[in-house]
């Protein structure tokens, strides 16, 4: 008679212990932490807002007023019109002209905002950081950039590689216009990364 197999025989195929307190939750991606990150602090901004707003009642003018708030967080020098390096992307001396937000961060930071209204919960169709104005402003804030810094803007199209018909690469057009899409306009408390350089 022939024993019957008891439970030590099945040891190698054990299924995972469940996920107890013991285990760390997953590593975020850095983007995933910079978009945590950013909408704790436009939520933050809204809580601060005079009167306070709530998510609901937020519009694409309200997603503005909060991009002219970061300006004074800027560290990339845009000339005045009346500048006497207006237009010049290496003046020679340093001048008065304001620091602001560069417009490939604001442009990156308005991604990430989008994407985390939807994540959490925000109808596609009612996105304050979707809407048309918002758009505009960002277009009007890239075009004057170019401007008054001196550096044009060249929409950097994906060329297509020989044989396969695939799109090729295309580099980030923030830094064309003096920033870094993949920088952060936004920061914890008193900092802020990103924003492209002074000049």
């Amino acid at each position: 008679m022939d024993p019957e197999p008891g439970p030590s025989s099945s040891a190698g195929t054990d299924p995972p212990p469940p996920p107890g307190p013991s285990q760390a939750p997953p590593q975020l991606s850095r983007y995933e932490a910079q978009k945590r990150r950013d909408w704790n602090t436009f939520l933050q901004y809204l809580r601060n807002h005079k009167p306070p707003l709530t998510l609901a009642r937020c519009s694409g003018a309200h997603v503005i007023e909060f991009l002219k708030y970061l300006d004074q967080f800027g560290k990339t020098k845009v000339h005045a019109a009346g500048c006497a390096f207006y237009g010049q992307p290496n003046p020679p001396a340093s001048c008065a002209c304001p620091l602001k937000q560069a417009w490939g961060s604001l442009d990156a930071l308005i991604g990430r905002l989008r994407a985390a209204y939807e994540e959490n919960g925000g109808a596609p169709d009612s996105n304050p950081f979707a809407a048309r104005a918002v758009r505009i402003y960002l277009r009007e804030v890239r075009d004057a950039q170019a401007k008054a810094r001196g550096i044009p803007y060249e929409k950097i199209r994906k060329r297509k590689r020989g044989g396969d018909g695939g799109g090729g690469s295309a580099s980030s057009s923030g830094a064309a216009a003096g920033g870094s899409s993949s920088s952060s306009a936004v920061a914890p408390a008193g900092e802020v990364s990103g924003g492209g350089t002074s000049s």
